[in-house]
């Protein structure tokens, strides 16, 4: 790598992978001090003790376990909390209630994601827009419009992809971190005796003084946190080395500064903790700050919902999510695809928790539970990654990760006690995406069950039904399966209704790697058979779009007299109808039928061409 294109990549990677952490600033400290019945008293002890909280926190969750040690677990590239599931799952084959576990870690971190997805939006946005109360009382009543509008603009933009917009994102976040850091320095210049926080004993002191107070106000320490999740995240399209140079070289020391600029200012002017970050500023520079701070957390919760784009379309590859239409939005970047439905119910969710909540300190209560979540989660299936894939002792894996262990459980049961006070807001969201996944993921499972059932093993069902008597057309047709090794159901009804067969049948079905993506050289198996049938396989990562015409023109082999570009399509379209319990509930059974019904067709998911496909309705009973 060249010194250019690393400058390049470390200025891509602090306008995307930096906005969630880089705007905690604008509510985590003053958070502490503003919770409510569970606020922390300012004092200077108080003060101090927080200030080493953060500090601490930020070192030992952000930059020794996120940057220094699971950004090594990489998936091929990627990371993430689905690249980390599916990573630990492909090294444990042998241990099939151990891939349980994994894969239920899995699916309920990345629904914490999805919780976390709708808070992050708002509470950005909406802490840098209460700074209009600051440039005039009367603007009090245009937060919320004015919020809505900003998301509102944001979710619309969605469409056209975050490719041009995006080169504006390193700039701005360069100048908002220098904002961050020089606003911190001049408030440190008029009490700089405040960085003796830097002590973890004054950290101690504050947990063992306040006791159950102390635990209350480590559920808003988190939120200094948030975003940590998407430096391991977005790993893969920076690579691991740009990320920690930005975090250590500027990301952490403006935080850092800005924190302890905040803590320096409630000491001095208690009264400041109305709006603690933008009184940090002359009044003159409030105004401008305000607009940098809104851009600044418009590029936060750009990355967020850029982040559901890209988990969604993780999950829907590996069977977890109903098939959605899935857009690509750059001829360069895989990885940046629109998915409208995912884009709709984030943005009438976001705007559900703007209403719900009205404020940021309101908000603060119910963020930090799908954080931490995940965060614990994290550690889990990290173990399971050094042990199975890094091959370390069971032993010194375990040993290792208790610390962490320890301090995200602390984290997150801090984090439960806001339960009642708006934290059921997106556990509720979690709860939700669970039952969808494993919904989806049971219902396909029952699927395909039945469907081994109506039907017999591919060259078994050759060997039997195929013969002399058999009428064979001209051309060539390839039928859609998910089982290449099964003879396809809508084969059986086309020779049940017409009584032909094509001269060659493809049975060909998609097999989904637990890698983000496959090498070309592996990209499709053939196997040829007796009678004209032919066997493929085509393998796709869970981060790309499988083109399959595309694909079989590219990899069609020469001593096959057939083409690729002149077969027909033929692909079954199940009706689902759902009876009794066995298996899953009723209620689940009919849950699923919607999805399935409400599921976009291969036809799109594969980019079939619609004047060459054929769909067969085939009706299942589960």
């Amino acid at each position: 790598m060249t010194h250019k294109s690393l400058r390049a990549l470390a200025l891509a990677a602090l306008g995307i992978v930096f906005g969630d952490i880089g705007t905690s600033p604008l509510y985590a400290f003053e958070q502490v001090f503003s919770n409510g019945a569970h606020s922390v008293p300012i004092s200077e002890a108080n003060i101090l003790g927080v200030l080493s909280l953060f500090f601490w926190s930020l070192m030992m969750v952000v930059t020794l376990k996120y940057v220094f040690f699971i950004m090594r677990a990489d998936n091929h590239g990627e990371g993430g909390i689905m690249a980390l599931m599916a990573l630990a799952m492909s090294k444990s084959e042998a241990n099939p209630k151990l891939r349980i576990v994994l894969l239920s870690l899995g699916l309920v971190g990345a629904s914490f994601f999805y919780g976390d997805g709708v808070i992050t939006p708002a509470i950005s946005v909406l802490s840098a827009v209460e700074g209009l109360a600051l440039v005039s009382p009367d603007l009090k009543d245009m937060v919320l419009p004015g919020a809505l509008c900003i998301l509102g603009l944001l979710f619309w933009s969605q469409r056209r992809g975050t490719g041009s917009i995006g080169l504006l994102f390193g700039p701005v976040m360069l100048i908002w971190f220098v904002a961050l850091g020089a606003l911190g320095l001049w408030n440190l210049w008029q009490h700089p005796g405040i960085l003796v926080a830097l002590n973890p004993l004054y950290a101690l002191e504050f947990l063992v003084e306040h006791g159950l107070l102390a635990f209350f106000a480590l559920g808003a320490v988190v939120l200094c946190l948030t975003g940590a999740e998407a430096l391991y995240a977005d790993m893969g399209h920076f690579g691991p080395l740009p990320i920690r140079i930005v975090w250590v070289g500027l990301v952490l020391p403006s935080l850092l500064l800005n924190y302890f600029g905040q803590g320096a200012l409630l000491l001095n002017h208690p009264e400041a903790l109305s709006n603690l970050f933008y009184l940090m500023a002359p009044t003159a520079l409030q105004t401008p700050l305000i607009v940098v701070a809104t851009v600044a957390t418009v590029i936060a919760a750009q990355a967020v919902i850029s982040g559901a784009f890209s988990m969604t379309h993780q999950a829907v590859q590996l069977g977890f999510l109903p098939r959605l239409r899935i857009l690509q939005t750059s001829a360069q970047e895989m990885g940046q695809v629109y998915i409208p439905f995912v884009n709709i119910a984030l943005a009438i969710a976001v705007a559900a928790v703007i209403l719900i909540f009205q404020s940021s300190n309101a908000l603060g209560s119910a963020y930090g539970i799908a954080v931490t979540g995940t965060m614990l989660i994290t550690d889990f299936l990290a173990i399971a990654v050094a042990i199975y894939v890094w091959k370390w002792q069971p032993l010194r894996a375990v040993v290792g990760a208790s610390f962490f262990i320890l301090m995200d459980a602390v984290f997150f049961g801090a984090n439960t006690l806001k339960l009642f006070d708006g934290g059921w807001f997106p556990l509720m969201l979690s709860i939700g995406m669970i039952l969808i996944m494993t919904t989806w993921h049971r219902g396909i499972s029952m699927l395909e069950a039945v469907g081994q059932q109506m039907t017999t093993p591919l060259l078994e069902f050759i060997a039997n039904d195929i013969d002399e008597k058999t009428l064979r057309i001209p051309g060539s047709a390839i039928y859609l399966v998910s089982d290449c090794h099964y003879a396809p159901i809508a084969l059986q009804r086309t020779m049940k209704h017409f009584g032909v067969v094509h001269q060659t049948v493809a049975i060909l079905s998609v097999r989904y790697a637990l890698t983000p993506y496959v090498d070309e050289a592996s990209r499709v198996n053939m196997q040829l058979c007796d009678k004209g049938f032919l066997q493929i396989r085509i393998n796709s990562g869970f981060m790309e779009t499988t083109d399959i015409p595309t694909i079989l023109k590219t990899h069609w082999p020469e001593s096959l007299k057939i083409h690729a570009d002149t077969l027909s399509y033929i692909i079954k379209r199940i009706a689902v109808w759902p009876e009794g319990s066995s298996g899953m509930q009723l209620w689940r059974k009919k849950f699923f039928r919607i999805m399935y019904r409400n599921g976009v067709l291969p036809l799109e998911i594969y980019k079939l061409p619609e004047t060459d496909a054929i769909a067969l309705t085939i009706p299942v009973t589960i």
